[in-house]
C-alpha cells in the first residue's frame, strides 16, 4: 500500500508523536511518505523529522500556511497515492478539492470541525465522546480506533541524575506534569493549586514541556517548582517523578496519560475528556475542571498517602494492534470507495494494496 501522512505543524507533541509512531510502523510493510514543514526538519530537539525511520520518504514544504497547504497538494497528486492521512488543520485543509484522488483520511485529534472534516473520505476518532459529533452521513465511514503506548524505558540513572541536576532530594515527593505549556492544560490553575496547598519542602512539583506560554507561566510560578522545558526523552523525567497530574481544561485524550501509567505512576487528573476515558484505569477521583480548590485539596491528599508506583492493564493500547486496526480500517474504506465508483474510475485507483 502507498500511504502519504500529511502533518503541517512544526513541533512535536502528542499528535506529532502519534503520527510518527504510524508512520514509524507502517513502512516496514508499506510505501510510507509523510510531508512535512520545512520548519519540521529544522536542527532543533523540538522538531519532527529527525524522528522518523530512515525508511520513512520526507517531502518539505515551505511557505505560509496557506502556501505549504497549496504545495502538499501538489505534492499529493505527484505522489498519487492510495492513501492520504491528514493529521490536523493543515494536513486536513491539503486534502479538499482532491476527492477521486485516492482515499482521503483523517484522524480527530481535537474534535470534529466541519470545515476541516467534512469533505474528507473516512475519519479515526480517538475516543468514543467524539464520535457523536460526527454527522450521520459521515458516522458510517468513521472509526474509533484508541491511542496507543509504546512504553520505553528510562536511561539508567535518570531519576537520581535529573533530581541532582534539578535540586531536589531523593527523598522529596515529586508530581509532575508533562505537556505543551498552552491554556487548556490549566497548568497556570495547577501552580496556583499548588502554591496554596503549600506542601512543605518535602513535596516538589515539576512541570516538563514547552509552548507558547512558558515564559508567562515561567514568571507566574514560584522559583521552587522546576520547568526545565522541552524534553527529548520524556521517559526520563516518568522516572524522577513519583505521582503525575494533569491539570488540564481540555484534553480530547492524552497520551501523556497513557506514557504515565507505562512507567506506572499514580494518576490525578481533571475531569477532561481523556481524564474521563481513562477514569477507571486512574482509580481515583477526578478533579471538577478549572477548579483550583478542589485541584488545592486533591493535591493535599496525593502528598499525603504518597501512593506507590503501580502496574496498569494497557493490552487495550497495544502499539502493534492499534497500527493494525489503522491498516484494517484503510483497507475497509478503500474497498468501500472501490466499490461506489464507476467501473472505469474504480479501475485507475485507488488501492493498489
Amino acid at each position: 500500500m502507498k500511504i502519504v501522512h500529511l502533518l503541517l505543524t512544526h513541533s512535536f507533541a502528542g499528535t506529532e508523536r502519534h503520527a510518527v509512531e504510524l508512520a514509524n510502523a507502517q513502512c516496514a510493510t508499506h510505501d510510507v511518505t509523510v510531508i512535512l514543514r520545512k520548519r519540521a526538519a529544522e536542527n532543533r530537539p523540538n522538531a519532527i523529522a529527525h524522528r522518523l525511520d530512515p525508511r520513512v520518504r520526507q517531502v518539505l514544504v515551505g511557505g505560509w500556511s496557506f502556501l505549504a497547504v497549496l504545495a502538499a497538494r501538489r505534492a499529493l497528486r505527484a505522489l498519487a497515492p492510495d492513501v492520504a492521512h491528514a493529521h490536523l488543520s493543515g494536513g486536513c485543509r491539503a486534502l479538499h478539492g482532491l476527492k477521486g484522488l485516492c482515499l482521503r483520511v483523517a484522524t480527530l485529534h481535537i474534535d470534529y470541525k466541519p470545515q476541516q472534516h467534512r469533505d474528507i473520505d473516512a475519519l479515526i476518532a480517538i475516543a468514543p465522546w467524539q464520535l457523536p459529533h460526527v454527522p450521520a452521513g459521515q458516522r458510517e465511514h468513521t472509526a474509533h480506533i484508541d491511542n496507543w503506548v509504546e512504553a520505553k524505558p528510562p536511561e539508567a540513572g535518570a531519576r537520581p541524575r535529573l533530581r541532582r541536576e534539578h535540586g531536589i532530594a531523593e527523598t522529596d515527593f515529586v508530581i509532575g506534569a508533562l505537556g505543551r505549556t498552552e491554556a487548556s492544560k490549566g497548568l497556570d490553575g495547577l501552580v496556583d493549586a499548588f502554591v496554596a496547598a503549600k506542601l512543605g519542602d518535602g513535596v516538589k512539583l515539576v512541570i516538563v514541556g514547552h509552548g507558547r506560554h512558558w515564559q508567562d507561566l515561567r514568571r507566574h510560578a514560584p522559583p521552587q517548582i522546576v520547568m526545565p522545558g522541552f524534553t527529548e526523552r520524556p521517559q526520563d523525567w516518568f522516572a524522577c517523578f513519583d505521582a503525575f497530574v494533569s491539570a488540564a481544561r481540555s484534553e480530547p485524550f492524552g497520551l501523556v496519560f497513557l506514557e504515565a501509567m507505562a512507567a506506572g505512576l499514580p494518576v490525578l487528573a481533571t475531569a477532561s475528556q481523556g481524564g474521563q476515558h481513562f477514569k477507571s484505569l486512574i482509580g481515583r477521583e477526578l478533579v471538577p475542571l478549572d477548579d483550583v480548590a478542589a485541584l488545592t485539596q486533591a493535591l493535599r491528599q496525593l502528598a499525603q498517602q504518597r501512593p506507590d508506583r503501580q502496574v496498569y492493564d494497557l493490552a487495550a493500547f497495544s502499539y502493534a494492534k492499534r497500527v493494525a486496526d489503522v491498516e484494517r480500517f484503510y483497507r475497509q474504506e478503500l474497498e468501500q470507495l472501490r466499490c461506489s465508483r464507476p467501473a472505469s474510475a474504480a479501475a485507475a485507483g485507488p488501492g493498489r494494496i
